[in-house]
């Protein structure tokens, strides 16, 4: 009974709820809504087929194939090798374990232009590699090996850091049972450990597309802004704004939100999933 009354008596006024409910949605419509809606109306502001005729130019078209050929090799190589780093930070004991989860994060505590400047001094043409790059006539910087390499670091610790808090909450007993029952690593992996990670995963690869396909420090710095050959969309859309091209600008900006609204509508379907999924992992344990 004293602690009922204890709860009733920390409960939040219904004025205070509204309050804070009314400033987040405030708060929220003003920096984050507001600026989607101008985008789009500044896109379709003088009709559809300006907008039309400016996400199918040449340029436009080389920066969003390169966009998604970026993508489409970060999203797989950071999932393989996220689950694997998870798996190994989750499921064994080693030395300088808490200084390799560090490392996982430094690239969500290094600036994206600070990580571009990096690969410069490394593949660059005074970098620490470019004896043997210009030896073996391997070009890494302005060209796509250095977006996508500037892309696999910003982007790395997505599929890591949502899949090791999943993993150590489920814990290893169903991976035991399995063991023990005879069942070898790699069946233990993908009957067992897979399908209990499947959402957190897909979660997490959801999350490195998105960042995959509007970073701009980090490629900014190692594209060389050539036009219709190492221009991403966003690297694109600055030279739009630069030469006063608001329209085109605001078209290709259009595309992106796009997607992040595509990407937000995923988001709550996987979260959603994901949740059902633990309430059922908890039931069964």
């Amino acid at each position: 009974m004293a602690d009922a009354h204890a709860g009733h008596g920390l409960e939040t006024p219904p004025w205070l709820r509204r309050l804070l409910i009314g400033a987040a949605v405030l708060v929220m419509g003003l920096l984050v809504v507001l600026p989607l809606l101008m985008v789009l109306l500044s896109a379709f502001g003088k009709g559809f087929a300006t907008w039309w005729n400016a996400l199918t130019t040449p340029d436009a078209i080389a920066a969003l194939k390169l966009t998604l050929f970026t993508a489409a090799i970060v999203i797989p190589v950071n999932a393989v090798f996220g689950v694997f780093a998870a798996w190994s930070l989750t499921r064994f004991e080693f030395r300088g374990k808490r200084a390799l989860l560090a490392l996982v994060d430094l690239p969500f505590a290094v600036s994206p232009v600070v990580a571009g400047l990096c690969l410069v001094l490394l593949f660059g043409s005074q970098g620490w590699f470019a004896d043997f790059l210009r030896e073996h006539q391997v070009k890494i910087l302005f060209a796509r090996p250095g977006i996508v390499l500037a892309t696999l670091f910003i982007t790395f610790p997505f599929v890591v850091r949502e899949l090791v808090p999943l993993m150590q909450q489920q814990g290893s007993e169903e991976e035991v049972v399995a063991r023990s029952l005879g069942a070898n690593a790699w069946t233990m992996f993908f009957r067992v450990t897979l399908p209990n990670i499947k959402w957190g995963l897909l979660y997490g690869v959801l999350l490195c597309g998105a960042r995959a396909m509007g970073e701009f420090g980090a490629v900014s710095v190692v594209s060389g802004h050539i036009r219709g050959l190492t221009n991403t969309l966003p690297l694109h859309i600055e030279i739009l704004y630069n030469e006063f091209d608001s329209t085109g600008a605001f078209a290709v900006s259009s595309l992106l939100a796009g997607l992040a609204l595509v990407t937000l509508v995923l988001k709550f379907w996987l979260e959603s999933r994901h949740s059902d999924g633990l309430a059922s992992h908890r039931r069964h344990a």
